[in-house]
Parts: structure tokens; C-alpha cells; sequence
């Protein structure tokens, strides 16, 4: 049975013709995703989520490439999409770890700001962290933007409605 049998049956539910079709293609992806990933590990992951997919969107598979084209871009979209999420997640860590650093310098310089810092620490990082850069860091809106990679706008409006939050949240401790 050739290669478009086997994906015809596949499309049409036969199990066995799916998984031989996958088994086929296992090498030739694992070799990929190796040398892109440049981990063993990562690339066995991707390679099992990439076969995941395969299953779930083998109906949608249309032929106008070929097979193991269609398998490298879902793989390719799969490693894609990670690294984005490691983004994500590297940027929070960082922005906690500034964070915990705003803290221990205000607790050196034993400054007053401390109610502050604790009201900032309670808020949502995407509020926190232009906040922080444009009011202890003193950067620039557009400075901001780019380093957040997201829009002037957004930022004015999240350190304009995070100071609010923060009024807000302080005002009865000034009071006191």
C-alpha cells in the first residue's frame, strides 16, 4: 500500500493505516525537530504532540503538499507557539525578580515607599510592570511599548488605570 492509500484510509478512520503512516514519518520528523530544537528531549516532546495533532487534524489534511510537509509546519507552529510561552514565562520571571528587587532596595534605603511597593506587588505584572518602568525606572512611554512589544496606547492606559488602582488602594492608608 503506497503512501496515498494509506492517508486516504487515515482521512476515512482506519486506525492502523494512521499509525503506519505516522510510524513512517517518525524518523524524519524526530531528525527535524532535532536540529531545529537542538535538544533530543524538547524534540521527542514536539515530535509526540506534533503525532497528537496528526491524529486530530488528520481529516483536514488536503494533499496539496506533501505529507511530510504538512507534519514540519504543524511541528514547526507546535515549537513556535513554545518558545513564545517560554517568552511569556521568561519576561514574568523577570519582572518578578525586579520586583523583588524594588522591594529589598527600598528595605535598604529604608525609604517610605514600602505601602507602595506592597500594593504594586498585589497587582497583575501586565499593570505592575509599566508602572515600574515609567515611575521607578523612569522610561519612556515609547521606551516601554517596545520593550513590552505592545502598543503606546496600552501602555498609557495600564500605568494611567494601574495609579488609579493604587490611589485607591492607598488612600486609607494615608489616613493613618
Amino acid at each position: 500500500m503506497d503512501e496515498q492509500q494509506r492517508i486516504h484510509l487515515a482521512k476515512r478512520g482506519d486506525d492502523q493505516a494512521l499509525a503506519q503512516l505516522l510510524h513512517d514519518h517518525y524518523a524524519f520528523l524526530m531528525k527535524y525537530l532535532i536540529k531545529v530544537t537542538m535538544n533530543p528531549t524538547l524534540a521527542e516532546d514536539l515530535v509526540q504532540e506534533t503525532m497528537l495533532k496528526c491524529i486530530e487534524k488528520i481529516t483536514y489534511y488536503n494533499g496539496t503538499s506533501k505529507f511530510s510537509s504538512w507534519m514540519i509546519t504543524i511541528a514547526t507552529r507546535l515549537y513556535i507557539d513554545m518558545m513564545r510561552k517560554r517568552k511569556v514565562e521568561q519576561r514574568w520571571q523577570e519582572q518578578e525578580q525586579a520586583l523583588r528587587g524594588v522591594q529589598w532596595h527600598m528595605q535598604q534605603h529604608q525609604e517610605a515607599w514600602t505601602d507602595a511597593i506592597d500594593a504594586i506587588s498585589r497587582m497583575r505584572y501586565d499593570i505592575r510592570l509599566p508602572i515600574l518602568l515609567k515611575h521607578y525606572y523612569g522610561y519612556a512611554y515609547e521606551e516601554i511599548a517596545e520593550m513590552m512589544d505592545i502598543p503606546l496606547g496600552t501602555v498609557k492606559s495600564r500605568i494611567y488605570n494601574g495609579l488609579q488602582q493604587l490611589r485607591k488602594e492607598l488612600m486609607p492608608n494615608a489616613k493613618k
